[in-house]
């Protein structure tokens, strides 16, 4: 097998299929076998004239015209062909007379900034042919072709093969994604109860981490859906083989979205956490601050008093000074005393 990534000019002929200005790749299979690859997109006609053969046709931000030309040649309906083009669809899989059109997303995550990213990729699914359109240049399509080198015995399964790789991959990335939130949300935990922890920096990787939870969950819930369906028997796929290969990804789906709702608990309940942590400290502190405040209170109260403009015992006399600063000293130490054995300061 050898792999191949086909530099496809802008030209658009008047007739065929036109070369595409972005990088595109192809492949086509034949008996379950891979017999060519790297392919112009103006031989897919002919690949696909060969008895039992199947084709896999990568586009990167093609535009209108160029897709609808293939389009054209594998009676792609323009509906599919608009969601396609414009990449902003929830993931779904729309059945149409005689294909189907996927729309799903690839995940990623930084631990650096606890921000998760998307990107998406539509697939068309005919009886002998596989379309897969994305705009993101940096797509990990080697990883797909990677997954589906690896199991060459199942490649005879046709296009359900095909659809099954990327799946798999898509899905395999959700748990990654997922695994690094929950990595993430642990060193948040750490962060949380350090007795001097920046509040601004867990308040912001907080926020951080809800939010990629967010994104996560909206691109994984409809997968659910659209898993599900693919299991169903009217959809001219051959599921003989393949059936159990989708249901093993149909259950890590559901793996995945309950790691997510039980990761979006934990973000929801450490936000909660910190907010009380934050409440006790200022509990405390004012606790603190009122116990040292009844305690510079009795210095006043007695310094207030000897300050009068009138005589009292000790007025004018030494002994006055020695009485006052011992009752200043004896009162403030045995409050002092009092506050620290009940803990108020």
């Amino acid at each position: 097998m050898r792999n191949a990534r086909v530099a496809l000019s802008c030209s658009l002929p008047n007739t065929g299929i036109s070369e595409m200005v972005r990088a595109s790749r192809t492949r086509c299979y034949r008996g379950g076998i891979l017999t060519d690859e790297g392919f112009a997109l103006a031989e897919v006609s002919e690949h696909l004239e060969a008895p039992g053969a199947v084709i896999w046709v990568d586009l990167c931000q093609p535009d209108l015209s160029d897709l609808a030309r293939l389009a054209d040649e594998l009676g792609l309906h323009e509906l599919a062909v608009e969601d396609a083009i414009t990449l902003q669809q929830r993931p779904k899989l729309d059945r149409y007379p005689d294909h189907l059109f996927l729309s799903a997303y690839a995940v990623g995550f930084d631990p650096v900034t606890a921000l998760a990213t998307t990107s998406e990729i539509a697939a068309f699914v005919t009886e002998r042919a596989f379309v897969t359109v994305h705009d993101d240049e940096n797509a990990d399509l080697d990883a797909i072709v990677a997954r589906w080198d690896s199991a060459p015995d199942l490649a005879r399964n046709g296009v359900a093969f095909l659809l099954h790789g990327l799946l798999d991959v898509l899905v395999d990335g959700y748990f990654d994604a997922v695994e690094a939130l929950d990595q993430g949300i642990e060193e948040l935990e750490d962060l949380l109860f350090l007795p001097r922890a920046d509040q601004a920096t867990v308040q912001r990787r907080s926020y951080e981490l809800r939010k990629s939870l967010v994104v996560l969950r909206r691109v994984i819930l409809p997968m659910r859906e659209v898993v599900n369906t693919l299991l169903r028997r009217d959809l001219h796929l051959q599921m003989e083989r393949m059936g159990p290969y989708f249901q093993d990804v149909y259950d890590h789906v559901l793996r995945v979205m309950e790691w997510t709702d039980s990761l979006r608990d934990l973000a929801t309940s450490i936000l909660e956490a910190n907010l009380a942590i934050q409440g006790n400290r200022l509990n405390v502190i004012t606790k603190k601050v009122t116990g040292y405040a009844a305690i510079i209170a009795v210095p006043t109260a007695v310094t207030g008093f000897y300050g009068q403009n009138i005589p009292y015992p000790g007025f004018g006399q030494i002994d006055g000074f020695y009485a006052s600063t011992a009752v200043i000293i004896g009162l403030s130490g045995l409050l002092f005393v009092l506050f620290k054995r009940n803990d108020w300061i």
